[in-house]
């Protein structure tokens, strides 16, 4: 099946709901048995089945079911944000003197993470070029166990050679790891692609409407997959029924809604290319971004997240042009139906290679309002930038 298909329909089992389209919301903590033999036998099997709520209910289950079904993995584990998702998984795939390559591109927290948690356990972490490819290879020691990615960066938006990563990892005994929250799963194939673990903040696309907090992480294998949920239940880890109800309702309009911030935002970075005040518009699906190639190669579409690169500016009038929006939230996060705008600064959260600072640096997610009332917000933006320079 197409993926429009599958995410309108995978998880939903109504003839296990009494024909109910959207699987309800279980609340549950204590779950009865009918008998000691039906608590031995699922004693048995402990992550599998309705044994306990922070384990998994229904409702868990058919958001993990579509989830997989989406990015074309074995299985998924649910978890209560994004963060969570990726330290999670990170933390259920090293132990004490193990070595991880991680791109110079990634997640802040998730540097942070690494950085100020993983040190603690004897864990190292070194940083790569985000546009290294194949080359990781040089990078690789006996006790690497994982690399990190994320294609594209979410705030500057470097596209990585992943068939190469995973193809030089892999020979070096390596997993390989992506934040695939950009593309929401829809756009990239992780698996098809040589990843071993893809994870999803499902806080942004995936539940699409800013009112839920959720992580996901799909597995390509039944070991990575024992691994991920017991680390998890082992921590005491799980995403709360609401949240993986509001995931699984957001799924269903995924591909719909995901078509429409690409187009928005490819509308307002061609528009921002013509702007006097722009110095670069940061987007992979334009065919100047260093990055279109490789994301032409290995993507099937474009979403609404991108940055935009000022020339120099002083901070009051890049200050005045966000007071002066309307449409375009000041606010972080992103995925929803909403425009939002906030300054950046990549080049404080890097150390493998600089980012290149040419001028004050905005990244825009494009919501679901008229492209053309976007734009004139932005046009009032701008005024209010000449007038406060």
């Amino acid at each position: 099946m197409k993926k429009e298909t599958i995410v309108t329909t995978a998880g939903r089992r109504p003839k296990e709901n009494f024909g109910i389209v959207n699987p309800p919301v279980y609340h549950a903590s204590t779950v009865l048995f009918p008998s000691m033999a039906a608590h031995d036998e699922a004693r048995k099997h402990p992550l599998e089945g309705v044994i306990y709520g922070r384990m998994g209910t229904p409702t868990t289950r058919a958001f993990e079911e579509a989830v997989a079904a989406l990015e074309g993995g074995f299985r998924t584990v649910s978890l209560a944000s994004g963060l969570n998702a990726l330290t999670t998984a990170v933390l259920a795939l090293v132990k004490s003197g193990d070595h991880i390559l991680v791109s110079d591109s990634v997640y802040g927290p998730l540097r942070k993470f690494c950085d100020e948690f993983l040190t603690r356990f004897g864990v190292e972490t070194t940083y790569f070029d985000p546009l290294i490819g194949g080359a990781i290879a040089d990078l690789m020691r006996k006790s690497t166990r994982l690399v990190c990615t994320e294609s594209p960066g979410s705030l500057t938006f470097e596209v990585q050679d992943i068939p190469a990563i995973s193809a030089a990892a892999h020979a070096n005994g390596a997993l390989v790891m992506t934040d695939n929250t950009w593309s929401a799963g829809l756009y990239f194939q992780p698996f098809a692609h040589g990843v071993d673990i893809s994870v999803q903040a499902a806080t942004k696309y995936i539940v699409g409407h800013s009112d839920a907090m959720l992580g996901a992480i799909t597995v390509a294998s039944e070991e990575h997959w024992q691994m991920v949920k017991t680390t998890a239940v082992k921590l005491g880890l799980c995403a709360g029924p609401d949240d993986c109800y509001l995931g699984q309702r957001g799924i269903r309009t995924l591909a719909v809604r995901l078509a429409r911030h690409q187009q928005n935002a490819l509308a307002l970075a061609r528009w921002l290319q013509g702007r006097p005040e722009v110095a670069r518009v940061v987007h992979p699906a334009l065919p100047q971004d260093p990055g279109h190639q490789l994301w032409k190669r290995d993507f099937t579409g474009a979403s609404g997240l991108f940055g935009v690169m000022l020339r120099p500016f002083p901070k009051a009038a890049v200050d005045a042009l966000i007071d002066a929006l309307e449409l375009f939230g000041l606010g972080y996060s992103w995925g929803g139906y909403e425009s939002l705008i906030v300054p950046a600064h990549p080049e404080g959260a890097r150390s493998a290679v600089p980012w290149q600072v040419g001028g004050p640096y905005l990244r825009l997610h494009a919501g679901l309002e008229d492209s053309a009332d976007q734009i004139a917000d932005l046009e009032h933006g701008f005024a209010a930038l000449h007038k406060a320079a």
